[in-house]
């Protein structure tokens, strides 16, 4: 039935990009909105999906997400079993916590955040994107994968930067970023908003290929250089360790 291949193209979509939009789903699989909605709601009555009350997103349910019965499924795995571990480590550093997950090639979602227990805290929505060479991300990644100067240049271009800088101080940082394992963007993504972002290291079998980046987020001027040294290197345990199933620990 031509309705049940549409529900599980949902399906594989939600487990490959995580949480999303109606209008995100409807664009991805070619459905008209009216159907594409029809079949959400049918996947929420069932238990297969989950409707976010924040961003009116739809994403697998846990049980579902766990189960790696679909293509990409292992990924959504990954990204529900993660989401304690954000939550742990923005309460215990003040922290907006993000996991982003390179999606089409071209970009980042955030597909799953921890939010510090402040009342005045940093805004991010699940299912946001951004350029994939954009903000303290961006970095981290052009720096794990060591891409050449060609690609460097590419990525660079792609992004509207709120704030100015050039590309060579952008390559010197993401050169930095090899070093320490972490990378930095202060203000230059979003104005008044430092970042800090490690990747997460593939695991055997991933011919290399980086999927997740973990990021933190807190007010720009508010640590001083030794906290954000320190808060770098928290943030490469947590990429490092069991909350990833054991991607990259030691």
């Amino acid at each position: 039935m031509r309705s049940v291949s549409q529900a599980f193209a949902i399906l594989r979509l939600l487990a490959e990009q995580g949480a999303l939009t109606l209008s995100e789903v409807v664009r991805e699989t070619g459905l008209s909105p009216s159907s594409g909605l029809n079949l959400l709601r049918t996947l929420v009555a069932e238990g297969v999906c989950e409707r976010e009350s924040i961003g009116k997103r739809y994403r697998l349910a846990d049980a579902w997400a766990h189960a790696g019965v679909l293509d990409g499924g292992d990924l959504a795995s990954r990204i529900a079993a993660a989401r304690p571990a954000l939550a742990r480590f923005a309460r215990e550093h003040d922290t907006a916590t993000g996991l982003w997950q390179v999606v089409s090639g071209e970009r980042l979602a955030l597909v799953a955040l921890g939010e510090s227990g402040e009342a005045t805290r940093i805004h991010m929505v699940v299912g946001q994107r951004q350029p994939i060479g954009g903000g303290s991300t961006g970095r981290a990644l052009a720096a794990a994968l060591k891409l050449d100067h060609g690609e460097l240049v590419r990525r660079f271009s792609k992004v509207r930067w709120r704030r100015p800088i050039d590309l060579a101080a952008w390559v010197e940082q993401v050169a930095r970023a090899q070093g320490l394992g972490y990378a930095v963007d202060d203000g230059f993504n979003h104005p008044g908003i430092c970042s800090l972002s490690a990747t997460v290291p593939p695991r055997p079998g991933e011919d290399g290929k980086v999927h997740f980046c973990v990021s933190a987020s807190i007010f720009a001027n508010s640590r001083s250089e030794r906290e954000i040294e320190t808060l770098g290197r928290a943030l490469v345990d947590l990429a490092r360790g069991p909350a990833f199933d054991g991607a990259g620990a030691k």
